[in-house]
């Protein structure tokens, strides 16, 4: 049985006439301290889910912005559980925002996909993304977090075969992350948003709410995407970006996430 924080944020924001807005930042980054804060800014600035990186030394899904801040988590010393803490001290504080999990099959494999699941679970988070597992082999990491009480969710994109997309309709829960384009993560300038046979697979199949990331990093292109057929959108890179270049990282989030908010509404 899963939380059910997705399901309830998303009846939220339809009744509100809103997209979701979720925000992307890596635990830990740059030390577990600010990590906490830069969590409840997010949340402060209108972030309605919370998507969350483990620093891991190879995130072969993320573009350079992510992996640098990956890299200065792990220069801090920061562990796998260290991030469940965070998660922890999260939940606590905001009981009804959906924090998701993105990580690698390597992390996974240390803790054991059951083991993993469960710390998860056990910490407050609501959904598990392992951005490295094809669809073709993720029947027993939908299992292990199902069993666990949170929504394996799965990734999606245009190129995506007929048969992965049906995969990840019945195998996800929670949300389906959609790419928005090809390639890492990243902050882009243009949006090639052709997503319209995707979405409409997708629902054939009864697949959770299609969520857009990748390269979403302005209000323009938030609304783009929920134009585009979206229930929401996730910022990473941008709102990474944002914290590490700024003399006061909170609030940088906290306003960076303010503004793209405003575009889903």
């Amino acid at each position: 049985m899963s939380t059910q924080r997705y399901g309830a944020m998303f009846a939220r924001l339809e009744d509100a006439g809103e997209g979701a807005l979720g925000a992307f930042l890596m635990l830990g980054d740059p030390d577990l301290e600010t990590s906490a804060e830069l969590l409840d800014a997010a949340v402060e600035g209108g972030a309605d889910m919370l998507e969350v990186g483990i620093p891991f030394s190879d995130p072969v899904a993320d573009g350079p912005v992510i992996q640098a801040a990956a890299s200065r988590a792990l220069e801090a010393g920061v562990t796998p559980d260290d991030c469940f803490d965070l998660i922890r001290q999260c939940r606590e504080k905001h009981p009804h925002v959906p924090i998701g999990i993105l990580t690698y099959a390597n992390l996974v494999a240390a803790k054991g996909r059951e083991g993993f699941a469960r710390a998860a679970a056990e910490a407050g988070a609501d959904s598990l993304l392992v951005a490295d597992v094809p669809s073709i082999e993720a029947q027993p990491y939908a299992d292990a977090a199902r069993s666990a009480g949170i929504d394996p969710v799965f990734i999606a994109a245009p190129n995506s075969s007929a048969a992965a997309i049906e995969r990840v309709s019945h195998l996800g829960s929670g949300y389906t992350y959609c790419v928005a384009r090809a390639g890492v993560t990243g902050q882009r300038s243009d949006m090639a948003l052709d997503h319209d046979t995707l979405f409409s697979a997708l629902r054939s199949h009864g697949a959770p709410p299609p969520v857009l990331g990748f390269g979403i990093s302005t209000s323009e292109q938030v609304r783009a995407g929920l134009d585009a057929g979206a229930a929401g959108v996730i910022s990473g890179s941008a709102i990474v970006n944002a914290m590490a270049e700024a003399d006061d990282p909170a609030a940088a989030v906290r306003s960076l996430v303010a503004e793209l908010k405003t575009g889903t509404r």
